[in-house]
């Protein structure tokens, strides 16, 4: 093989260095990144996506001082946890990882949100690394709401504190212990002005845990705390520090959601359904036009369509669907004349709306509970 001469090599190894270092820079101005071996991220909310398909996220949300994460092949360490804040507060931070969407950070082929009478099974798995020199819990957060949205504080969240490092406890009081996925727990519940909180604490720490997201659901809708034709919008795992924390870890991090009686799959399995949104954009105006395509193999009756429209945008008309509430998180539902999808078939509707800032579509939809594709 001709070797190259020094310096032509060199001007090679510096051009490899220029673009390795844009890819870097692009990544960071985007927010969400690709994890490619280790990235590290300290901006306040920003994220990269590990294993294809979860999102690792900063959400340094409780405090101004420094905190970075490192993303790994299979899930992040906390890497810098500057600061401290009292303990009879809320924590500063919760550095994590999930399946699902979170303030319209979506998880690359998602299955949710869901409707939780739909969904089968939503097994789920973690590994931790824990440190001494830190308060901190080590907890799942599954978030329901009774709509399918994928931005803002959904109506409850269910909390699983796999370890309490300090003088530290869940929101609310203690209302007694349950047996969930094999286990016992003592339970907590409470508000925290924003939402409901039910939470799930272990008596001693637990590093490695398998289990059915589905079990704490059932237990949380038995409580009255969320019903079944809610959504299941996100489920997540990670920390909260309340002091220091540098060293913790999520060494390894699963989730899937199984949805009507469609059988075991993997997150980015094709969705039955497929949704076109077409839009026409002009200053402070639009229209969209939506099309459904049924992709089952059975007809869907009653069809709805759930959404959310980015912030800032608002519908003031319809047609061949009603659609609400105007904003945020909306529901499209067919009209008498056109309810049914017949298998492999399509309904179609618009609607015309307002908007501010930047123009952006929706990123996610769902059919009856059940997660689409975009075509």
């Amino acid at each position: 093989m001709r070797r190259l001469p020094h310096h032509t090599r060199a001007l090679h190894g510096l051009f490899a260095t220029l673009l390795t270092a844009l890819a870097v820079v692009a990544a960071l101005m985007t927010g969400t990144a690709t994890a490619r071996a280790d990235t590290t991220i300290c901006e306040q909310y920003g994220s990269a996506v590990v294993q294809g398909r979860y999102v690792v996220q900063n959400n340094r949300w409780g405090t101004s001082a420094t905190q970075c994460v490192t993303a790994t092949d299979t899930g992040f360490r906390l890497t810098r946890a500057d600061g401290s804040v009292p303990t009879d507060g809320a924590p500063k931070s919760y550095p994590s990882v999930f399946n699902g969407c979170h303030y319209t950070n979506c998880s690359p082929g998602t299955a949710l949100p869901a409707r939780i009478s739909g969904i089968t099974g939503a097994p789920s798995s973690i590994s931790y690394g824990y440190v001494n020199d830190a308060v901190y819990n080590a907890s799942y957060d599954i978030w329901l709401d009774p709509t399918p949205r994928t931005d803002g504080v959904n109506r409850t969240e269910i909390m699983i504190w796999l370890n309490k490092v300090g003088p530290i406890q869940p929101i609310g009081s203690q209302v007694g212990t349950a047996t969930v996925a094999g286990r016992t727990w003592q339970v907590w519940s409470g508000g925290n002005g924003s939402n409901d909180v039910l939470s799930f604490v272990a008596p001693s720490a637990i590093s490695n845990f398998s289990f059915d997201v589905m079990d704490f659901v059932r237990e949380t809708v038995a409580r009255g705390m969320a019903q079944n034709d809610w959504y299941l919008t996100s489920v997540q795992a990670g920390f909260e520090p309340w002091q220091n924390g540098a060293g913790l870890s999520v060494n390894s991090f699963s989730s899937t959601v199984n949805t009507g009686g469609s059988g075991p799959g993997e997150p980015g399995d094709p969705a039955a359904c497929a949704v076109s949104y077409a839009t026409n954009v002009w200053p402070g105006g639009f229209t969209a036009n939506v099309t459904v395509k049924n992709a089952g193999s059975s007809a869907v009756d009653g069809w709805k369509l759930g959404f959310t429209l980015p912030s800032g945008q608002r519908v003031t008309h319809a047609w061949n669907a009603s659609v609400a509430p105007s904003s945020g998180a909306v529901t499209a539902s067919g009209l008498d004349g056109n309810a049914r999808i017949a298998p492999g078939g399509s309904q179609s509707f618009g609607f015309q709306g307002t908007y501010s800032g930047t123009f952006a579509q929706p990123n996610g939809f769902s059919l009856n509970g059940t997660a689409c594709t975009i075509a």
